[in-house]
């Protein structure tokens, strides 16, 4: 991205200073504030402490992504099945992970997985992950959605295309994810014009990388750009992670600053 338009895009991340030069609207969020969507721990084995955060009923949870081996592995695992159960118990939404493989991957194998993962799971919805963002990808996607939206009564569905997709996109995921990445990309990121038409909680936003100083610009940047559900870890990538341009590996472990997050958006606390 060329400088002027950074610094475009850094104008308009920030309630007070006015939308900047071909940055797209500004939009408020509602007053519902932020909620948290976590991506996927490691194995619960190699995180159980991670896991066992998310039953505090402090923790303001949208949902959490359950990947047991890129998507629910060749046969049920005693310990995401117990994990599993235990969110379930809590009411936190659990929702199954589905590598979509940037359009790669064939319609009848992300359905299997869906399958295995209602079978054993039981989970209350699916994560696209490396969803398309081209309009030419849009066709198969919607035939994907429409097929998991048959499995079970009102599946919730999030499209994680990291990055800002097509229009079109948005009809078909109950949200998205238009940014997936690193910090440093982040703070000088841009919103597309057209969420502007959609409310907040149709749209996440997961970055790593983000330093404890600034955590409260990330939560800015967020709600101004109109994010209702967001994941921020100073974790960083691991090196050879499946999509760890997204962040690939930063996920696996808890943020050192998970309390802080919490504390900052827990319930009914809201800018």
């Amino acid at each position: 991205m060329a400088p002027r338009a950074r610094m475009a895009a850094r104008g308009s991340a920030f309630p007070g200073a006015g939308p900047a030069p071909g940055a797209g609207p500004a939009r408020r969020p509602g007053a519902e504030g932020l909620r948290l969507g976590v991506p996927g721990f490691a194995h619960p084995l190699v995180a159980p402490a991670e896991w066992g955060e998310l039953l505090s009923p402090d923790a303001p949870l949208d949902w959490s992504v359950l990947n047991v081996a890129q998507g629910p592995g060749a046969r049920p695992d005693p310990y995401c099945l117990a994990v599993a159960g235990r969110l379930r118990g809590a009411g936190v939404r659990v929702l199954g992970h589905l590598d979509a493989r940037s359009g790669e991957r064939a319609f009848g194998e992300l359905v299997s997985d869906a399958h295995r993962f209602l079978d054993w799971y039981k989970v209350d919805g699916f994560y696209l992950e490396r969803c398309p963002t081209e309009r030419s990808g849009l066709p198969e996607v919607r035939r994907t959605v429409a097929t998991l939206r048959t499995l079970l009564d009102r599946p919730y569905v999030v499209l994680a295309h990291g990055s800002q997709p097509f229009p079109g996109y948005v009809e078909s995921g109950d949200q998205l994810v238009t940014f997936a990445g690193g910090w440093a990309d982040y703070r000088w990121s841009q919103v597309a014009e057209w969420t502007a038409d959609y409310p907040p909680e149709r749209f996440c936003h997961l970055v790593h990388g983000v330093p404890r100083p600034h955590l409260e610009e990330a939560l800015r940047i967020a709600r101004w750009q109109g994010a209702g559900t967001v994941y921020f870890t100073d974790r960083a990538p691991r090196p050879g992670a499946v999509g760890a341009a997204g962040g690939g590996g930063a996920w696996e472990a808890m943020p050192g600053y998970w309390d802080e997050i919490v504390s900052r958006i827990g319930p009914g606390v809201s800018e």
